[in-house]
């Protein structure tokens, strides 16, 4: 643990720094790949879309006795379509239909109660219309808008435009990973779903407005210096905070990776699993997005200002002339690097031999 903090203290104080902004090109090329595989996903397999957003009936059957492959048959004979069949850890089995009417749902509910040695009563039945999804996922719709709106106000307001540009640059990042995993691995969305994913902007714009915050402090007055530019500046506050954000991230984590196996995985709560595996994908790329695409797309954008095209130019002339600081006075921000040259004046020159001067004579003498 000591040794992890004297890490931490290196990075902060520069005498230890990785180039995450220089690399920007490796870090965009990893999740440009990413992206490509998690689009592909979401467009070749599409979203396994829960009840809730599709319509139909769901039927809960607690301490089945039979099997998911008896009670699949026994529903798609029943409705003459195909049944979604899944068995939680805890024995409960859940059966999805489609949309049926309250006689039909009756007689199914007691074919199954049948079947599976269980009373009518025990069966849970919930009947969901397909409007009641649409009318979900307009909400949540509305309300990321509404969010995104709100937060691009704030972000130019306190930091700035471009920096509020590279926050929605991640915040999307991380959406679409989050979404592409889900169409990849077949995960149902579900209304849980949809609240994790809501969560996890609030996540991802808080790690990235912690690194921003850095960028902001580092990068005051800097272009009245000729020690580092604004991409030497912004990578210095991601090492700055890169222990921090870690930190962060396993603290956050650890309870949604309890709650996936705990909840989910002994107790059998699906609802759980449905929540924490978007919380869990939605922090990973947040930390992620943070590091190394938020930053290194912001100094990008900074680079284009004309002052700070200029303040390059001064430091890649001073670096090229041999006077580049170290890392300690970068992290300092001192621009003392160059040595202090005295300015020339007019000299005197001292002769430090003995002074010589006529005796005067004694008054005596004087007088004779």
């Amino acid at each position: 643990m000591s040794r992890f903090r004297d890490i931490g203290h290196r990075l902060y104080a520069g005498e230890v720094s990785y180039d995450f902004v220089g690399r920007k090109n490796r870090w965009y090329i990893i999740s440009a790949v990413i992206l490509v595989v998690a689009i592909g996903a979401l467009l070749i397999r599409g979203l396994n879309l829960g009840i809730e957003f599709r319509g139909g009936a769901d039927f809960t059957l607690p301490n089945a006795t039979c099997s998911v492959e008896d009670a699949r048959a026994m529903a798609e004979s029943a409705t003459g379509a195909q049944a979604i069949v899944t068995e939680t850890a805890s024995g409960t089995i859940r059966v999805q239909t489609e949309s049926l009417s309250a006689a039909d749902s009756s007689a199914l509910a007691g074919d199954l109660a049948g079947l599976c040695g269980l009373t009518k009563d025990d069966i849970k039945v919930q009947v969901v219309g397909p409007t009641w999804g649409a009318e979900i996922s307009q909400k949540a719709l509305q309300g990321l808008v509404v969010f995104l709106i709100l937060v691009t106000i704030f972000l130019s307001i306190y930091f700035e435009w471009r920096m509020a540009v590279a926050a929605l640059i991640a915040l999307a990042h991380d959406l679409l990973i989050t979404i592409g995993i889900y169409a990849l691995t077949g995960l149902e969305v579900t209304p849980a779903t949809v609240i994790g994913l809501l969560t996890i902007l609030g996540y991802s714009l808080y790690d990235t407005v912690v690194v921003f915050d850095k960028v902001k402090e580092n990068t005051k007055g800097i272009a009245g210096q000729s020690v580092m530019t604004y991409s030497d500046a912004a990578n210095l506050a991601v090492n700055q905070t890169l222990v921090r954000s870690i930190n962060t991230s396993i603290v956050a984590l650890l309870p949604v990776l309890a709650i996936i196996v705990v909840g989910a995985g002994l107790l059998g709560a699906g609802t759980l699993l449905d929540l924490a595996v978007a919380l869990a994908i939605g922090m990973a790329a947040g930390t992620y997005s943070s590091i190394f695409v938020a930053t290194p797309f912001l100094a990008q954008l900074k680079e284009r200002q004309p002052d700070m095209k200029a303040l390059s130019a001064r430091v890649n002339a001073r670096r090229k002339q041999g006077r580049a600081p170290a890392a300690a006075e970068v992290a300092n921000g001192s621009d003392e690097a160059e040595p202090r040259r005295s300015t020339p004046g007019p000299t005197t020159r001292v002769d430090s031999s003995a002074r010589q001067q006529p005796r005067r004579q004694s008054r005596s003498r004087r007088k004779g």
